[in-house]
């Protein structure tokens, strides 16, 4: 093999530029484990590796990508030989170590995942780390008592890649799911995913934060952080739970103590990046039997190639995505 494409981002003084490039496997970092990629997908981090401001590559050149799935070309760790399918996200890949829009990469072997039985690959890479961030939050709902007894759920962010997934899930187990979004237009869609009722954006959140309000929901799913999270806080039931993944509305949550020490609520961090090999292979377990969804393709936005992934990365910061951009390699 002499060389293979790559999507490259670069940046030199005040010249930044997206595009394919060629690249030799001497150019890919170090790793036991080198995988012929055959899917990636598309998620806010990856879009904001494309901008020159977006604060998340660290050195230039780089090959943007947080997740990928695909074939073991070859191995230094006995965990994983020639043909083996796997499946990588997080850590550092796409962050400091070349990610997944390449047509291969070198990983290590402690950050790798063997593809479970029951998903394939392209299966894999359509839940992504954003599906994969939605059942850990499912899992630390469940893990704090919550059950579909308990009351209605909601997700908030419920068109993006995690509320996506966080709805499609919890529907299949059996919940009462309300959806949160700011977008009229995709009410059909989320009626699909199993979403039993929408609540449009400002039911969360219009503008004032109270130190307590309504109880409406036992518990909530929340890629959104910011005050809308705080507003969340003051309206979950007593003993609910609120799973914390993302921050698109802000890092600030002004909230107060009285929902923690009033009616018992519990804020979960949910951190899909640096999680634990025993949770997570727990996660993609599930994944693959109880979570996984029978109509997985339609949370498939679009399938996209290389060529076409500079245009796609810039939709999600724009806020236009809508489930999930699968990368074809």
């Amino acid at each position: 093999m002499q060389s293979f494409n790559a999507l490259i981002v670069n940046k030199k003084e005040e010249q930044f530029s997206v595009d394919v490039q060629q690249l030799t496997l001497q150019d890919l970092p170090k790793g036991e484990v080198l995988i012929k990629v055959q899917y990636s997908g598309v998620n806010y981090k990856d879009s904001l590796a494309s901008i020159p401001n977006g604060n998340i590559v660290k050195n230039y050149p780089f090959v943007p990508g947080i997740d990928l799935a695909g074939v073991v070309v070859s191995s230094e760790d006995p965990r994983f030989k020639e043909g083996d399918e796997v499946i990588a996200t997080s850590y550092e890949i796409g962050v400091s170590h070349f990610g997944g829009y390449s047509e291969y990469a070198r990983i290590p072997a402690n950050w790798i995942v063997p593809l479970p039985k029951g998903l394939t690959l392209k299966e894999a890479m359509t839940i992504g780390t954003a599906g994969f961030t939605a059942a850990l939050s499912v899992l630390r709902l469940e893990e704090n008592g919550i059950a579909p007894e308990k009351g209605k759920v909601l997700v908030t962010g419920a068109t993006g890649g995690v509320g996506s997934f966080a709805v499609s899930i919890l529907a299949k187990l059996g919940f009462e799911v309300e959806a949160s979004t700011g977008k009229e237009s995709e009410v059909a869609y989320l009626k699909q995913l199993g979403a039993t009722s929408i609540v449009p954006r400002e039911e969360v959140y219009d503008g004032k934060i109270r130190a307590l309000g309504k109880q409406k929901w036992a518990a909530a799913i929340d890629p959104v952080g910011g005050e809308p999270l705080a507003s969340l806080l003051s309206q979950i039931q007593y003993g609910g739970s609120v799973a914390v993944s993302g921050l698109t509305a802000g890092t600030s949550v002004p909230t107060t103590v009285f929902p923690f020490i009033l009616r018992g609520v519990n804020l979960l961090g949910i951190d899909s990046v640096y999680c634990d090999m025993e949770t997570r292979l727990k996660v993609w377990n599930r994944l693959a039997t109880d979570y996984k969804l029978a109509n997985l393709e339609q949370v498939i936005q679009k399938e996209v190639t290389l060529t076409e992934l500079p245009e796609v990365l810039s939709t999600l910061l724009k806020g236009q995505a809508r489930g999930r951009i699968l990368v074809k390699l």
